[in-house]
């Protein structure tokens, strides 16, 4: 069962996850299982060699998980993420697709796919999460 009752009400609750809205993500989609975030980018973003940082891409993860993850049960906090770079950045704006695999009694499983705006795969990752 979902724990917000609104995307408006996660949206609220989230921008709280300061590091992550601070830097420009935000919360797209939300549905029970499932969690859309995106990421416009800026040169805040980009590492010593001009591309996107990857810390920013795993930050974009880190905040779709959690997003998908505690509307499902609240509170739920990552275990361990391991995550591919698929491909370098050529567009403006990063979306993530975070769904679940795996609801279990203590921990849970989720996908989390990552495309710019150009349609490019550019990151993938799997999160375990515990719930407290």
């Amino acid at each position: 069962m979902a724990q917000f009752q609104s995307l408006e009400q996660a949206r609220e609750f989230f921008e709280k996850d300061r590091f992550a809205t601070e830097n420009g993500i935000t919360l797209d989609e939300l549905e029970e299982g499932r969690s859309v975030c995106s990421l416009r980018l800026s040169s805040r973003h980009q590492n010593a060699e001009g591309g996107v940082m990857g810390g920013a891409i795993l930050t974009l993860i880190d905040f779709a998980f959690a997003t998908a993850a505690s509307n499902m049960h609240r509170p739920t906090v990552a275990q361990q993420i391991s995550m591919n770079f698929l491909n370098g950045v050529r567009g403006k704006m990063l979306t993530a697709e975070a769904v679940c695999r795996k609801d279990g009694r203590t921990s849970c499983v989720y996908q989390v796919n990552i495309k710019d705006d150009l349609g490019r795969d550019i990151a993938q990752a799997v999160a375990t999460g515990f719930k407290l």
